[in-house]
């Protein structure tokens, strides 16, 4: 088969293109024609000193660069695949701190210390509590005489109180980390205005905040996962910095990924009335996990190839980036019947909208899970009519495919 004729300078990562739609169509044609191809990129657009990097579209090979961390790095680039032409190689490396950036042994030892707050017995002890919010979100939405925005009113809501409810955040803060973590990822988007040093100052409020919450617990020891995962540093616990850095991953990995997928979650069903029907009317515990693999909250992260190799039939470099895409992914025929239509029942889903497995899988699937879950049936129960208004607003991203607004109607 020939190779795909994309456009002349076609670049998945381009904030533009997600800023008006995921890029299926494109997806499609690399996947069955040249599954790994090389993007070129004109020198430093992307913050890094290079020309471009690897576009890997299939399940397989997604999962295979996933799952093989000594070949393929979170560490040498971050997993972060297009910063603004402005970041600078310092900023870059410093975010090397956060989880999402690292690399085994260093990423085993603190994430076998953060995952002791996602237990399954510290997610049940959460749920009657954020059963209780969701509804109350709901209701509050609800009382709208007219339309109103479902990212703020309802899809922001469930993810920032659950965070707060998981470390002890002041339910009254969370509107601060809602605006931090805002600043940190809308530095491609010009509404907002943001630029990387109003986004750098945004993750240092937070990291400090989040620091000072450490040594409030070392002092004086709750309840809580806080004083779980930093009052004894000795006993292999995060010192200060390190739970500032994990507070600021979770604020985006819990917050922005979750709240999109609701979003999008509440535009699949409201664009595919039967599913939503039968939600509503079946309540199928395969839900939430289709919302994510159709969402995707994540278009792509990447590594970097610590040696040379090959994948896909292409000879990869030591030192190349390697985009993997999970969008892409989430939509393979060889995988997923019918990946283009939303199916509430399907089942099984090994989607990779949590990741493609490896060190890096969601740390927090089981508590996303269980939020689409909740907020779903409460809209169900108090707001079955539910009717769009407007179409959605994107956000103008390189990798996020966020939706700013969605101005829907209580019916």
């Amino acid at each position: 088969m020939p190779c795909p004729a994309l456009p002349e300078g076609f670049d998945f990562t381009d904030p533009d293109l997600l800023h008006h739609r995921v890029p299926l169509p494109e997806f499609a044609e690399l996947r069955a024609a040249e599954p790994v191809r090389w993007i070129p990129q004109r020198a430093n657009i992307a913050g890094f000193q290079d020309e471009g990097y690897w576009a890997v579209t299939r399940h397989a090979d997604v999962r295979y660069v996933s799952t093989h961390p000594e070949i393929y790095s979170s560490t040498l680039n971050t997993a972060i695949i297009r910063f603004n032409e402005h970041m600078e190689r310092g900023s870059i490396d410093a975010q090397r701190l956060i989880l999402l950036n690292m690399d085994p042994p260093e990423h085993t030892r603190v994430r076998q210390i953060v995952q002791r707050g996602f237990t399954p017995r510290a997610i049940r002890a959460l749920e009657e509590r954020l059963r209780d919010r969701a509804e109350a979100i709901v209701a509050n939405a609800r009382a709208h005489s007219g339309p109103f925005d479902f990212v703020t009113e309802v899809a922001c809501e469930l993810p920032l109180q659950a965070i707060a409810e998981l470390i002890g955040i002041p339910q009254d803060d969370r509107v601060k980390i809602f605006e931090w973590s805002n600043k940190m990822i809308a530095y491609d988007d010009p509404e907002y205005a943001i630029t990387e040093q109003v986004g750098a100052e945004s993750a240092a409020e937070l990291i400090a905040y989040a620091m000072g919450m450490a040594a409030e617990r070392k002092q004086c020891p709750a309840h809580d996962i806080v004083s779980t995962l930093v009052a004894a540093e000795d006993e292999g616990n995060l010192n200060s910095d390190e739970f500032g850095f994990f507070v600021l991953m979770l604020s985006v990995a819990g917050n922005e990924t979750t709240r999109n997928a609701i979003t999008h979650g509440m535009h699949a069903f409201l664009t595919h009335p039967e599913q939503w029907e039968l939600y509503k009317r079946e309540r199928p515990s395969t839900a939430a996990e289709e919302i994510v693999r159709w969402a995707t909250p994540v278009n792509a992260f990447q590594r970097t190839a610590t040696q040379d190799t090959e994948l896909g039939g292409k000879h990869i470099k030591k030192g190349d980036r390697v985009g993997i895409f999970y969008a892409s992914a989430n939509h393979d025929p060889e995988v997923f019947e019918n990946p283009d239509v939303f199916d509430v029942m399907r089942d099984p889903n090994p989607h990779l909208g949590f990741g493609g497995g490896g060190p890096h899988y969601c740390l927090g699937k089981s508590l996303a899970v269980l939020e689409i879950d909740l907020i779903f049936n409460a809209i169900a129960d108090a707001m079955p009519g539910l009717t769009l208004t407007g179409d959605p607003r994107r956000l103008r991203s390189a990798w996020i495919n966020g939706v700013k607004e969605l101005q829907v109607t209580a019916g």
